[in-house]
């Protein structure tokens, strides 16, 4: 099967979970015989230099890009205040990627042309005008969600009333397009039925992100510390506001409950006003080389979510390396995960304390939690597994030609 993978960034390094999640499914497909294109705007946020891609980076049949600057400029959001488009939407409208995509679809004969995330949902009409091929939307997450619930937790007035402005032109563009996609794949159970209930009436199902649990063996082994860590992309919202609450809430009492313990905070574009924090015990390591060996020097792992949407990837990395995870149940969303089972649940502050407490002072069975945390992952998660699942899917909608709507669609 031919697939044509569409992405909003370049899928590499592994250090975010849309990366994680682009990556393992494609090496999956692959690995089950697929050929597999990637077309992926480079964009100036998250920029890869194509060149250095490691040698076993080799899953694609062919890598293809188009350079995107991203970045926000005030004039244009400015302007976007007088405009019905999505500001969040409109920016990775790129002339160059539609331009490559065209010279793709008019090259080749896909069989799937599959979207990552709604931000590729600009390109539906471009790819049924000069292809045949089934179109497939992968929901990272419902994209408008994430925006509610960083609006609701948004303290200025100001900022408040211009995030929810931004979040409901956001939010009739992703409902607009619910229904012009082929096949939707959601990343979880609770995901796909809220779709349902948003309107989506097409053809879908939930494929959860999978993780190469041959990637997750300890490396630490002999000494792990009973340090904190945290990890996670520091220029995605939800996760800077969860940190932040941490370190001014939860941080101030479990250093005077236990004065040598440290925090240990890893994150891709670490901003600089966390780079010159300066607080008692708190390690700002910024960016790492290995985002697995560092989860795997500590004990315990803390993913603080308030907002969000889709899959927390970071969490299912820290359970294959069998750690504690300490998460919220918004943190834990779509992860069919049971607290004091697979991981703890904490929702405010004392309960944050409470539960390090825990762990610190052995009043929970870490060894069985971890043990149980890494079957989960093994179990439910795999991603040969549910590759295989999907590409099921996507032979048997290619073999019922009735599915579609229209027989040529162009």
């Amino acid at each position: 099967m031919k697939i044509l993978q569409l992405c909003k960034k370049f899928p590499y390094p592994l250090k975010d979970g849309e990366s994680i999640a682009v990556t393992y499914l494609s090496k999956a497909l692959n690995d089950l015989g697929c050929e597999v294109t990637l077309l992926s705007m480079n964009t100036s946020k998250h920029y890869m230099k194509i060149n250095d891609l490691p040698v076993d980076f080799n899953h694609y049949k062919e890598i293809h890009v188009t350079a995107l600057d991203n970045s926000l400029k005030p004039l244009a959001a400015f302007k976007n205040l007088f405009s019905i488009d999505s500001y969040h939407i409109s920016r990775f409208i790129c002339a160059d990627f539609r331009d490559k995509l065209i010279d793709l679809l008019k090259s080749n004969e896909y069989d799937v042309v599959q979207l990552e995330t709604l931000y590729l949902a600009p390109y539906i009409d471009v790819i049924k005008e000069y292809s045949n091929a089934l179109v497939t939307m992968r929901a990272h997450n419902i994209e408008f969600e994430i925006w509610e619930r960083i609006t609701s937790n948004t303290k200025y007035l100001l900022k408040k009333w211009y995030l929810k402005y931004l979040t409901g032109k956001l939010r009739r563009y992703e409902l607009n397009n619910l229904n012009k996609y082929d096949y939707l794949i959601a990343v979880s159970e609770r995901d796909l039925y809220k779709f349902k209930a948003l309107g989506y009436k097409n053809g879908a199902m939930s494929s959860p992100i999978g993780l190469d649990i041959r990637n997750y063996n300890a490396k630490a082994n002999n000494q792990i510390s009973k340090d904190i860590c945290f990890i996670g992309a520091l220029d995605w919202m939800p996760n800077m506001e969860g940190l932040l609450w941490f370190i001014e809430n939860v941080w101030p009492k479990l250093h005077k409950q236990f004065p040598t313990i440290k925090l240990h905070i890893a994150g891709r574009n670490t901003p600089d006003s966390l780079m010159e924090m300066k607080l008692p015990n708190v390690v700002i390591h910024g960016e790492v080389p290995d985002a697995v060996l560092f989860m795997d020097q500590y004990e315990t792992m803390i993913v603080p979510l308030f907002s969000g949407s889709g899959m927390r990837v970071k969490i299912l990395e820290g359970m294959a390396l069998g750690k504690i995870i300490i998460t919220t149940a918004m943190g834990k969303e779509g992860i069919n995960a049971k607290d004091g089972v697979h991981l703890l649940e904490a929702n405010d502050a004392n309960a944050f304390v409470a539960r390090v407490s825990d762990v610190v002072n052995n009043k929970i069975d870490k060894e069985l939690i971890g043990k149980s945390a890494r079957d989960f992952v093994e179990n439910n998660y795999d991603h040969g597994v549910n590759a295989a699942k999907l590409l099921e899917k996507y032979k048997s909608l290619k073999s019922n030609p009735s599915y579609f709507k229209e027989t040529i669609r162009h």
